[in-house]
């Protein structure tokens, strides 16, 4: 099996083994119960070992969705203990960025197959297949809106978009917007993490080879740079938007990077970098209650059937 990695920007192809057996799993620190009687939500648990995590995704419950770029797996942990197991088998190709629906339904970027899917999480059966490029590609992240899923390309300078039906329904094959405007593409991972800004009118996007934002409009896919004065974004990966506050992953820097934005996202400023010593190359970010979830793709370890891979919870603030 050949995986594709971003490391140090670039994308590197290494061996990887498949990720069958839980190895590891539910191996948690500070597992407990509170006076109460209900569960202490560990701050740290294990992956299956070998599992090559990048994803996260969280719905409202308390469950955790995870995608392994060995396998494609999907990984189901219990953010309550952090015990859980795989859902999911995988195509065999990456899985990258993940978003979960309100219906259930998580859709997973696909990296280097240039496609993506989508998994029901109750059967774990796959519901639903898109071939979104034929030639070089490498899918990379998923943001959900009302009307679609769009998927973003390190590689090409285009998003992909899926666009639901009523009632959520899927479409039979997805489209594609060009980005245009003040975006350029070079050498390297380009765009990689995307949410929607906080108007709800628009993307974002961040380059990690630049290390900038830009505001993309959905329909055309224009790009306008956002201002964050001389700040870099530089290695910026997954994305998560509350309010008017993103946060952004730069995975080789173990930091997660707060940026207060305006109303329309045209502008911002770094207010803080969040750090923590059993940060390994965090990939992307999710939230729970008061705490910040990341798993460790350790992108500077080569993979091992026997690798260690953890998720690590931090305090927002």
């Amino acid at each position: 099996m050949k995986v594709a990695v971003l490391l140090a920007g670039f994308l590197v192809v290494l061996a990887g083994a498949p990720a069958t057996a839980a190895t590891g799993s539910g191996a948690a620190a500070g597992v407990a119960s509170t006076a109460t009687g209900k569960p202490a939500y560990p701050t740290e648990f294990s992956l299956p070992d070998g599992f090559q995590p990048e994803g996260i995704a969280i719905g409202s419950g308390d469950a955790a969705y995870f995608g392994s770029v060995a396998t494609g797996a999907i990984y189901r942990a219990d953010l309550r203990t952090g015990a859980g197991r795989i859902i999911e088998p995988g195509p065999g190709t990456p899985s990258v960025g993940l978003k979960i629906d309100s219906r259930g339904r998580l859709f997973v970027a696909g990296g280097d197959a240039g496609d993506a899917r989508v998994v029901d999480t109750r059967s774990g059966k796959v519901i639903a297949t898109y071939k979104l490029a034929t030639g070089p590609a490498f899918v990379n992240d998923v943001v959900l809106t009302p009307d679609a899923a769009y998927f973003t390309d390190s590689i090409n300078p285009v998003l992909y978009v899926v666009p639901f039906g009523r009632g959520g329904a899927l479409p039979a094959e997805a489209k594609q917007v060009p980005l245009s405007g003040d975006i350029t593409y070079g050498d390297g991972f380009n765009v990689n993490g995307i949410t929607q800004s906080p108007d709800g009118a628009a993307l974002l996007v961040v380059q990690s080879n630049t290390g900038k934002l830009f505001r993309v409009a959905p329909k055309t896919g224009v790009a306008t740079l956002v201002d964050l004065g001389t700040a870099s974004l530089v290695n910026g990966d997954g994305m998560l938007l509350e309010g008017c506050t993103l946060y952004v992953v730069q995975n080789f820097q173990n930091t997660v990077t707060v940026v207060e934005l305006n109303g329309r996202g045209t502008s911002g400023k770094v207010v803080r970098g969040l750090t923590d010593p059993r940060f390994d190359v965090p990939t992307t970010v999710a939230a729970h209650g008061d705490r910040l979830y990341l798993p460790n793709a350790r992108f500077s370890t080569t993979p091992t059937p026997t690798t260690p891979y953890t998720v690590v919870a931090i305090n927002r603030r």
